[in-house]
């Protein structure tokens, strides 16, 4: 069985070449959870978070981590997006978020997807870690999972 990754070469590794595929709309959805306490999730619903309006900080650095994959994945295409969405589903102990991603390209957007999956969460964590810190500054029921494509299409 012979074996050929596509990011290897004689001389070490490269970016795959894609000039040759037709330019497609392209899209892809992530998602991802966030588990906190029930008392945090009215928190965030409130609107009374020290550090300001949780989810929609989540879009933003979503959005911008979205535009920015390129830069954090090595390898990855720099591609030309043009358009996400982000939204949740807030639930009593866990908030659900769904990145969707739209290109005019030569190659997919599922990391693109991920990463702004990611990264919404990610901002939730850290805009709300000084209430679901525990007495000695653990995070015993904060938990980040989940995080897959749901849907992935070119037309």
């Amino acid at each position: 069985m012979n074996k050929s990754f596509t990011h290897l070469s004689k001389k070490g590794v490269h970016m795959v070449e894609v000039s040759d595929k037709p330019v497609v709309k392209r899209t892809a959805v992530a998602q991802g959870k966030i588990y906190l306490q029930s008392e945090t999730i009215k928190l965030i619903e409130n609107e009374e978070i020290k550090k300001g309006n949780v989810l929609t900080t989540a879009q933003i650095a979503a959005i911008g981590a979205v535009k920015s994959t390129h830069h954090l994945i090595p390898l990855c295409h720099s591609l030309r997006i043009t358009g996400v969405e982000v939204d949740f589903k807030v639930k009593d102990e866990e908030i659900e978020v769904e990145v969707s991603v739209t290109s005019m390209g030569k190659t997919g957007v599922e990391m693109e997807a991920l990463t702004g999956a990611s990264i919404a969460l990610l901002t939730i964590w850290d805009m709300v870690k000084s209430v679901e810190k525990d007495e000695n500054g653990q995070y015993p029921s904060t938990k980040i999972s989940d995080i897959v494509v749901i849907k992935k299409e070119k037309k």
